[in-house]
């Protein structure tokens, strides 16, 4: 390989190529100057232009006899060359280039590139977007519904004692999703009600109805929003857990090891995580709602001038054992929603880093989006049955 002068890149001859056509439709290619990597090198592309409007063009050949340093930069602009002089079937001649210049190119082409390794810089338009999305939603459908339905064998299978997973595995995630996550929830918990709160006491004190932020702040706590709060709080943090966790098994190779010994990753490691959602997310809403209730209170008593027996047994009379029920069926509901998002997204993770990465985003995100559905639904049936 030649080596580049001491002097600064900007003294040296600027790179230039040119281009003669011999006989048979042979092109010689002929570079002079200095070719480094932080020099403005000629484009590829236009070469490749000028190689296209040559009629009948058979072969390619390199001249670099007036080179006076080259780099990376140089073979970059060969390969390019190359490549297309393949793809069209124009032969190569690779004997007039520098022998350190050959040795890296023979060293890129010794590994062909794998097949849609190189980025596309084609944009989808919009509405071509929106229908490969819902294509693709449509298409993994199937996946989704037989994946919930082999979680639900699972589940009968623990039923019947006969699941295969470690006890002590589903206590350690019991304690990751419930004891590890209380001083999230309860920060969250306490703000929220405290919002609520002040902005009810900011409109009911117009009417002298002080008292009955304690029935605002109750109601939407027990009913919706403790169990809100919680399946979002645990979507971002036990949900995402649960699609890494499970998505660099996946790149290891250590679920398809499972399988190999005969045992079911649907039993040993999907089963125990959906057990701990479904049990802690219930007690850990009732914690919410209590601690979303303080927060309440404290706006009550100090900016309302409610008195603490005033505000609870506001709070008691108002909540009542079907609103609690209410709350408890939302949060079991979510709590399922969680597990199997979380879940799927890790078993459907790809062999790269990167598809962890993707696959904890699109966990959350699916996570999200159906607790909030389900909230909807929930409540609109509710009311229909006067719950």
């Amino acid at each position: 390989m030649r080596e580049v002068p001491e002097s600064k890149p900007q003294e040296l001859d600027p790179p230039q190529v040119d281009l003669s056509v011999g006989t048979n439709a042979e092109v010689t290619l002929q570079f002079s100057g200095g070719w480094c990597i932080d020099a403005p090198l000629p484009l590829t592309e236009d070469m490749q232009q000028r190689l296209a409007d040559i009629a009948g063009l058979q072969a390619v050949a390199f001249d670099s006899g007036a080179l006076t340093a080259w780099d990376s930069g140089l073979v970059a602009y060969l390969a390019g060359i190359i490549r297309w002089c393949t793809e069209r079937g124009v032969r190569v001649e690779r004997a007039g280039l520098p022998e350190g210049a050959r040795a890296l190119l023979k060293l890129a082409f010794a590994v062909p590139e794998r097949s849609g390794a190189r980025r596309e810089e084609k944009r989808e338009r919009f509405l071509e977007r929106i229908g490969n999305e819902s294509i693709d939603l449509v298409e993994s459908t199937g996946e989704i519904m037989g994946f919930i339905g082999e979680s639900v064998l699972a589940l009968r299978q623990l039923l019947a004692r006969k699941a295969r997973f470690r006890p002590a595995d589903m206590w350690l995630i019991i304690q990751e999703v419930g004891a590890d996550a209380l001083p999230i929830v309860s920060l969250v918990s306490f703000l929220v009600g405290l919002i609520l709160a002040y902005i009810a006491q900011q409109q009911l004190a117009q009417f002298g109805a002080s008292i009955y932020v304690a029935n605002l702040v109750g109601l939407a706590m027990v009913i919706q929003m403790g169990a809100l709060i919680t399946a979002i709080v645990l979507a971002g943090r036990t949900g995402a857990a649960f699609a890494a966790q499970l998505g660099t098994m996946q790149v290891n190779e250590e679920i398809d090891a499972l399988r190999t010994l005969g045992i079911s990753p649907m039993e040993f490691l999907v089963l125990p995580r959906m057990v701990a959602l479904m049990l802690m997310t219930p007690l850990l809403a009732i914690y919410a709602n209590l601690m979303g209730i303080l927060g309440g209170a404290l706006v009550a008593m100090t900016a309302g001038g409610l008195t603490s027996t005033e505000y609870f047994g506001q709070i008691q009379d108002a909540v009542g054992l079907n609103h609690v029920t209410q709350g408890l069926i939302n949060a079991t509901a979510y709590g399922v929603i969680i597990a199997v998002s979380g879940c799927l997204r890790g078993m459907q993770c790809g062999r790269s880093a990167a598809s962890v990465g993707l696959a904890t985003t699109s966990a959350v995100v699916t996570a999200i989006v159906f607790i909030v559905i389900a909230a909807a639904v929930l409540t609109v049936l509710f009311n229909a049955v006067g719950f």
